[in-house]
């Protein structure tokens, strides 16, 4: 099909029919001199310079665009299902603290080290020394966690030294706060061993001491003299953001306490992580979550390095890790398998039956400060295959017997894992990575395997499947970078953009200037989906309690979440991962503040089609944009039922907050006269898509609540 051209408006346009009128005039002037005197004269010179002088404003200020649409049959191409997706990593309390719902910060008392006695933090004494003594000893039952605290109550019921009302004991704030809330039930689990009877209140309380939910541990020396496991089911009578768990005594004896746990019992799925968190990803639709990390898996040094094997099994085994890049401890209840569940039961709200691929980042032997050569590199390319057998392997096999031991007998759908994180150029990398490369295509030929060395700008010198792109910048440098992939090579390694954001001035802790920028950068990844075959955000949540990096795309604390406007942008591309990608030819006098897309994408549940077309303005001047629609007959997109969501907002630097946690969010209303040729206008500095009811003449039983439904994955505002 010819190529539609459109001749662009010359902004002097205006100018020179105003100098074609002041021509005429002044020889109207010219003619009837005799008759107008001066001051009429005048005053009809200055009102002509007036209309001159507003004329040309306008027509500086008033852009003008033409976007055409090809929609013609056979000339669209298919994204990649898995194009965009989320990457979690443990920074800024994601996991412990955040996205997993455990309450209890330090539950194992191992985060003060292996050598006791050992700092407790969090976990505060309640009582003074005359009436309680704690410290740690290596008295546990569980082997890969040894140590246990001691807490020997001096004061009793009877006797000169009388236990205060509320006893004594042991509290655990969790992370700044748990949030108790009023009807919910919190499952209590704890260890505990005594030569003598016990009696332990064990109780939920609120920040003024309020009592919200309780129960009584009581049990004959025979009973506890050995390491016995306890279960409580709280139900809580008032709410407080700010909770404690509290065990406390009354009678004098040594009791050891060890593995302790509060867990709210709605979780996501019952699968244990905090569900508004993980619900808020599910609005996402991603196709993909790159776990566990990228510096968390590396570690400064290795010996803090993420360990797979460490973070599988019963709960109570698992030792947990100093991560040494972001300074905390996680107790690393967020393992490897608790990640892959993530994928196979799916996040999605909307396709219920789509599952999220695993990109699982493996430590190739490479720390920031420290490195395994490459002769020495076989225990951790071995570390790599067993990890793809638990994924992966038969029920009866090795590491697959550990995965149904845990309630898995499936095998997990892994086909991606990714060697090492930001390593490229470090002395071993290369050689350590083809060591991973050929064990592992050998034993998993389907496997695709990602590097850490960019191809997007040349060929690599070492074997891939894809290939890891980081990019952190300015807003002006990354809605620049729209165009990054329009000159790969389409044939070699496909592009995994994994961690891409605008960083430093102009994101603050998440600015809607940044969003704008990312939405012109997403626009260009959606174009070149035929080289860019996932992309994700970095990073994806904040606890405000911990912040580490800035800007992240949740934010959140104990109790409350809200998403800055990058999160929102996101939102706009979640029908974009298998959708047909459509070209487009957009002409302006402002094309370098102008990005645009449209894809077509089928509705799985009521097999309906749809067009998305959507435009970033990222200049500071409104734009009059007239969208032609190519290779569709008049009638093939619904006069109703059509909707225009843009994100915008009065000062760049606005950012969302607890307080207004919906200050810069997307805006839906109705798009009027839709079809296949359309005037519309773009307000400046904004992000907009056009969503539009494909081949409405064929539908039935559609009316427009229900299009504005399926077109409901941002905030809708009310009216």
């Amino acid at each position: 099909m010819a190529e539609k051209k459109f001749a662009v408006n010359n902004p002097m346009g205006s100018i020179n029919a105003l100098s074609g009128f002041d021509g005429f005039f002044m020889s109207y002037l010219t003619g009837y001199s005799d008759v107008i005197e001066l001051s009429t004269f005048l005053c009809l010179f200055f009102l002509l310079c007036a209309l001159y002088k507003c004329s040309a404003i306008e027509a500086e200020t008033n852009q003008t665009a033409y976007l055409v649409v090809d929609a013609s049959e056979g000339t669209g191409r298919k994204a990649s299902e898995t194009l965009f997706g989320i990457f979690f990593e443990e920074i800024n309390h994601a996991g412990a603290g955040g996205i997993w719902a455990e309450l209890v910060s330090n539950r194992g008392f191992e985060a003060g080290g292996q050598n006791t006695p050992s700092n407790i933090n969090p976990w505060t004494i309640i009582g003074d020394e005359s009436s309680i003594i704690v410290s740690t000893d290596r008295s546990s039952c569980f082997e890969r966690n040894k140590v246990a605290l001691r807490a020997e109550v001096l004061c009793d019921t009877t006797g000169s030294n009388i236990c205060p009302a509320g006893g004594v004991g042991i509290s655990n704030p969790g992370y700044w706060g748990m949030n108790i809330e009023q009807g919910k039930t919190y499952k209590v689990v704890l260890h505990v061993k005594s030569l003598e009877s016990v009696n332990i209140s064990v109780s939920l309380a609120g920040a003024n001491g309020q009592n919200l939910a309780s129960a009584y541990l009581i049990g004959v020396a025979p009973d506890v003299s050995n390491w016995t496991k306890v279960e409580f089911l709280l139900v809580a009578k008032g709410t407080d953001h700010n909770s404690r768990l509290q065990l406390t005594m009354t009678r004098k004896g040594v009791i050891w306490f060890d593995q302790v746990s509060v867990m709210p019992v709605d979780t996501y799925k019952g699968h244990g992580f905090r569900k508004e968190l993980v619900e808020m990803i599910a609005r996402l639709n991603p196709r993909f979550i790159r776990f566990p990390g990228g510096c968390f898996v590396e570690g400064e040094w290795l010996r803090n390095a993420f360990r797979w094997k460490e973070s599988i099994g019963s709960w109570e085994e698992r030792p947990g890790h100093f991560g040494d890049v972001w300074m905390y401890w996680t107790d690393d209840g967020l393992g490897y398998f608790e990640f892959l569940q993530v994928g196979i039961y799916g996040l999605s709200l909307v396709y219920q039956r789509i599952s999220e691929q695993p990109v699982w980042v493996v430590n190739n032997g490479i720390s920031h400060q420290d490195e395994v050569t490459t002769s020495s590199i076989s225990p951790f390319v071995q570390e790599m295959l067993d990890s793809i057998e638990f994924a992966r392997g038969a029920p009866n096999s090795t590491w697959g017997s550990v995965r149904a031991a845990m309630g898995r007998p499936e095998p997990f759908d892994l086909r991606y894992v990714a060697i090492g994180n930001e390593d490229c150029g470090k002395p071993n990398y290369r050689g350590n990575y083809l060591k991973f490369y050929d064990a592992l295509k050998k034993a998993y030929p389907d496997i695709k395997i990602i590097t850490n060395c960019d191809g997007s700008s040349h060929q690599l010198d070492h074997p891939a499947d894809m290939y890891d792109f980081h990019i952190y910048t300015s807003a002006s440098s990354l809605f620049s970078m729209s165009r990054q992939f329009d000159h790969t090579s389409r044939t070699g390694p496909k592009a995994f953009v994994s961690e891409y954001a605008v960083t430093g001035n102009d994101a603050g802790t998440g600015s809607f200037l940044a969003a704008l920028a990312e939405a012109g950068f997403l626009i260009g990844l959606e174009k070149n989906s035929d080289v860019v075959e996932m992309a994700s955000y970095a990073p994806l949540f904040v606890n405000t309690n911990d912040r580490r990096w800035n800007p992240d795309a949740i934010v959140f604390n104990s109790w409350q979440q809200f998403g800055t406007p990058s999160y929102w942008v996101q939102q706009f591309f979640t029908k974009s991962s298998g959708a047909t990608v459509l070209n487009t030819t957009l002409q302006s006098n402002s094309l370098a503040s102008l990005v645009a897309s449209a894809i077509i994408w089928q509705n799985s549940q009521d097999n309906n089609k749809y067009m998305q077309i959507k435009i970033v303005n990222f200049g500071s001047d409104p734009v009059s944009l007239k969208i032609s629609v190519d290779g569709l007959e008049q009638n093939s997109i619904g006069l109703s039922g059509a909707t225009k969501t843009v994100l915008t907002s009065s000062n760049l630097k606005d950012e969302n907050s607890f307080k207004e946690p919906n200050k810069v969010v997307p805006f839906q209303s109705s798009l009027e006269n839709a079809g296949i040729e359309m005037d519309l206008a773009l307000s400046p500095h904004s992000f907009t898509s056009f969503n539009l009811l494909m081949e409405a003449g064929k539908q039935e039983g559609i009316d427009e609540a229900d299009i504005v439904s399926v077109f409901d994955p941002v905030y809708k505002a009310s009216s």
